[in-house]
């Protein structure tokens, strides 16, 4: 089936996903929306700028910060409609008050922070089931920044060192909340050298496309196969369905884990991926001459 909806998955802003949570104040994020991501957000719903948003603050540990600073940030977008909730627990991830908040939502945005807290929350709840049948039914914009995006896919990255990642055992993988399927997103990927992260879940299970954004970049992903790079940054692509041969069985837990033949691919601006095919298509922008 194909959903009707649309998946914008973000590697985080410059530090760490979202306005607040970062050693740096808002002006010198300007970039993650003046880029086009947040503007991509609001140009790809139904309502353009008079579609109704909620925010999803759950993951961060700043929420009332982290809520006021994206309303500041589409305040100059010139997008008002604007609703945050700050849901804590499965008992508010159950009520009908923000279950009908949810139901009314064009945009969804899942903010940074832990996904895991975002999977034990919401994993199974109302709201995570209204969510699942707007992306399949309505043309809904779903997206997730740094924890939001890791936890959009059914398979997700919760735990483990960049320098320790391809030791057997190191990288903890659980659920998510499942918007996507044969895929695992990882975030900050350039910035906090999660190579190793990627490569051991691509091993571990070589049927999933590894998915690695790096920050000020994004995935906008149409018709649930169509990916497309968006932002001024990479994204790292790791297959390993043609992987020859990994030592990850014979080894004990612990130790260095050995990999054979793992394609990878890097995407910028313009570029698509499409999953059903596995083909990459580079854009090649026209230069223009100086002068």
């Amino acid at each position: 089936m194909v959903p009707k909806g649309k998946l914008i998955i973000i590697g985080g802003a410059i530090n760490t996903g979202s306005f607040a949570e970062t050693q740096f104040g808002l002006p010198e994020n300007m970039n993650f929306f003046e880029r086009g991501i947040l503007k991509r957000i609001t140009t790809e719903s139904i309502n353009d700028t008079q579609s109704r948003f909620e925010i999803i603050t759950t993951a961060s540990l700043m929420p009332e910060k982290v809520g006021e600073e994206y309303i500041k940030a589409y305040a100059q977008l010139d997008v008002h409609n604007v609703g945050v909730l700050n849901i804590t627990n499965r008992e508010e991830a159950n009520s009908d008050e923000n279950y009908e908040r949810i139901k009314a939502a064009e945009v969804i945005i899942f903010t940074g922070g832990d996904q895991l807290r975002l999977s034990s929350i919401f994993g199974g709840t109302k709201i995570h089931q209204i969510l699942l049948e707007k992306y399949r039914n309505e043309p809904v914009v779903i997206a997730g920044t740094s924890a939001g995006a890791a936890a959009s896919s059914k398979n997700m990255i919760y735990q483990g060192s960049s320098k320790d990642a391809l030791l057997k055992g190191e990288v903890k993988i659980t659920g998510g909340l499942g918007f996507i399927d044969d895929v695992i997103v990882d975030t900050h990927f350039v910035q906090r050298g999660r190579i190793g992260r990627l490569l051991y879940a691509a091993a571990s299970n070589p049927g999933i496309l590894g998915i690695g954004l790096g920050e000020d970049t994004g995935l906008f992903i149409s018709d649930g196969h169509t990916m497309e790079a968006i932002g001024s940054g990479m994204v790292i692509l790791v297959d390993g369905r043609n992987m020859a041969d990994t030592n990850l069985t014979d080894v004990e837990m612990g130790q260095p884990v050995s990999i054979k033949n793992m394609v990878v691919h890097v995407m910028c601006d313009g570029d698509v991926y499409d999953l059903n095919d596995h083909s990459l298509v580079i854009h090649h922008p026209k230069v223009i001459p100086i002068g």
